[in-house]
């Protein structure tokens, strides 16, 4: 996911007691804010929401040796590893996504993701040779779970996953499931773009701006939500250009190379989880297959950028109510 949505409005009433958190967590910069009565449950609900988001940072991400996603990798073809309850949650999750979209969301991606070296000063665009082999790694039919020994296995040594199109959004699910625990029913949790709105800002749904993926900076859509998740997948912050041509960093698993159907894809569901695994969905399927996929499924909208720039509105929203620029 990349940071192109943000928060417009801002908290001013002062008789409301109110908490806000800035920092980073998974890599990415973190916002939390909480409103209610009570200061000091407001400081506890903060305090619970970020232990949650620390652990599945700790867990599931593919920077730290020793999380459980690590080893996992490291025993691909191998062994069997038990994992945690919340490791076995969402992988199990995103095997749903992966056969409700074809593949198309697949965290086996990450077999062929790593021949794109886009954090490297120079990023080379990678041999077909080479994609073509990586490929071979890819596939989620490869994830092998076994729910009653509480085991994942990756069935060929050179699979690797990463639940970086996922795990943001769960950990902004939890996160907030922490936070309404202690009775806090207006919060927004902010994971690098990835929201999670519960309640209402004073008596007002949360206003999120779309930030245009080829114009940093400008909105060219205003979304109001409450008790709802909305999240973006977009090319704009983590790409690199070769002979002429942008290659962001979302891969089609299916081919092995950058998805180049849409400049952002931002999906609305009832949890950040869903919402972010669908916007990566969306992006690689393109506008039409990405559209088509988003109108079947209940409680689920969205608005696609196309390459083109052309921007499509689901028809459970409205172009007029988001205010969509050109």
């Amino acid at each position: 996911m990349t940071a192109a949505l943000f928060l417009l409005s801002a908290l001013v009433q002062e008789d409301l007691p109110h908490r806000v958190f800035r920092g980073e967590a998974m890599g990415s910069a973190l916002e939390i804010q909480v409103l209610g009565p009570d200061p000091a449950v407001l400081d506890r609900a903060i305090a619970e929401a970020r232990a949650e988001i620390d652990k599945l940072d700790r867990m599931m991400t593919d920077w730290k040796e020793t999380g459980a996603l690590m080893e996992v990798n490291r025993n691909a073809g191998l062994n069997p590893v038990t994992v945690p309850p919340e490791f076995l949650f969402i992988v199990k999750r995103s095997l749903q996504v992966s056969e409700l979209t074809n593949g198309a969301f697949d965290i086996t991606w990450a077999g062929a993701g790593r021949l794109w070296k886009w954090w490297e000063k120079d990023p080379q665009v990678p041999s077909p040779g080479e994609v073509k082999a990586a490929l071979e790694n890819v596939g989620w039919r490869n994830v092998l779970l076994d729910e009653k020994a509480s085991t994942l296995f990756l069935a060929k040594p050179g699979v690797r996953i990463g639940l970086g199109a996922i795990v943001p959004g769960y950990a902004g699910d939890l996160a907030m499931r922490k936070i309404r625990t202690l009775g806090v029913k207006d919060a927004l949790v902010n994971l690098s773009g990835d929201i999670l709105a519960a309640g209402t800002n004073r008596g007002q749904p949360w206003k999120i701006g779309l930030e245009h993926p080829r114009r940093p900076g400008e909105t060219f859509a205003v979304m109001p939500i409450s008790d709802q998740a909305v999240s973006t997948s977009s090319d704009s912050k983590r790409f690199f250009v070769r002979d002429g041509k942008r290659y962001g960093h979302i891969i089609d698993p299916r081919t092995g190379y950058p998805a180049e159907r849409c400049q952002s894809a931002t999906v609305t569901a009832s949890t950040l989880a869903y919402a972010d695994a669908l916007a990566t969905a969306v992006f690689v399927l393109g506008p039409e297959e990405g559209m088509a996929l988003l109108e079947k499924l209940p409680g689920v909208e969205g608005v696609i950028v196309a390459a083109d720039g052309k921007v499509s509105v689901s028809s459970g929203l409205s172009r007029e109510r988001l205010g969509v620029k050109p």
